[in-house]
């Protein structure tokens, strides 16, 4: 029996909707401590990779890797800022599924790339200690890394009462029907004299895109710098290089998961409300109100990290 595509859409919400609640009533919390543990336990397992590797054992290395593949996806299933940026974005902004599947493997190994630049950066030009490179981590990049997510927050609010402004003062009609005409300013000559509706958007899109990846990158993982320092001083820091961004190839599975379900939460929505009548009225305010409230959700998370 074939599902209609309006209840697939309407359980994605629920299920997201699921999440959300378990995850902010504190039933997860052991789910996080399991994974909290499993990490400790994948770092004892790194140091005797690289023990393995020093003494020329020949699968060491793809033993390194796997590990490190491991430890990014226990480290993201805790509490993360990128999942929240992430699924924030992901529902309140109409963003294709591809597009922000790429957005978020890019973050994660942009995120290793910050690791690799840190630990390299401040062992060759700055001298810092291992307590310092990790003192950096926790708090300066994870402080600036709030205020960005902050900034995106309030930006996506932003633009969702932009959108409810614009909806009431719009007549009370259906805003998702196609034109067949081209809302470019051509006059007729063969050139435009403004950019087009796509050009716009697609600039848009560029300029969240690169917001998003710097809100997560900005802050590495310990893990990653843990595995860099321990490279560094065994004298195989590429193969640290190489391990950091499995690590971020391992967050990506989760955030990626994130990502399905937050645009699948926000057809969910579209759905819900959608056909004739007073409900269906209402469709032209969800836009706003979702991206208004994934904004704030955003704002005040990033608001709790800097406290």
């Amino acid at each position: 029996m074939r599902i209609p595509a309006r209840i697939l859409a309407v359980t994605g919400l629920l299920t997201a909707a699921i999440v959300v609640f378990l995850w902010q009533s504190g039933w997860l919390a052991g789910l996080e401590q399991w994974a909290a543990l499993r990490q400790r336990e994948a770092q004892t397992m790194m140091a005797g990779a690289l023990r393995g590797l020093r003494a020329g054992d020949p699968g060491a290395s793809l033993s390194l890797m796997a590990i490190c593949f491991g430890y990014g996806f226990l480290h993201a299933v805790g509490p993360g800022h990128g999942k929240v940026l992430i699924g924030g974005y992901g529902y309140g902004a109409k963003v294709p599924l591809g597009r922000l599947a790429g957005i978020s493997v890019v973050a994660s190994l942009a995120q290793a790339l910050t690791a690799v630049l840190l630990v390299w950066g401040g062992l060759t030009l700055f001298d810092l200690s291992r307590d310092a490179l990790t003192g950096l981590s926790e708090d300066h990049m994870a402080d600036i890394s709030a205020v960005m997510i902050g900034l995106v927050g309030i930006w996506l609010a932003w633009r969702g009462t932009r959108q409810l402004i614009r909806a009431r003062h719009s007549p009370n009609h259906d805003h998702h029907h196609h034109h067949d005409h081209d809302h470019d300013t051509d006059c007729g000559c063969g050139h435009a004299h403004g950019p087009s509706i796509d050009q716009v958007t697609e600039t848009r899109s560029l300029r969240d895109a690169l917001a998003l990846i710097a809100g997560i990158a900005i802050r590495p993982c310990t893990g990653a710098i843990f595995l860099l320092l321990l490279t560094w001083r065994m004298g195989f820091f590429g193969t640290g290089i190489a391990g950091a961004f499995a690590m971020g190839l391992g967050t990506a599975t989760v955030t990626l998961l994130v990502a399905c379900l937050s645009v699948w939460a926000r057809e969910g929505s579209f759905a819900l409300f959608s056909g004739a009548g007073a409900i269906g009225a209402m469709s032209r305010w969800l836009p706003g109100m979702m991206q208004l409230a994934a904004g704030l959700v955003v704002a005040l998370v990033a608001l709790s990290l800097l406290r």
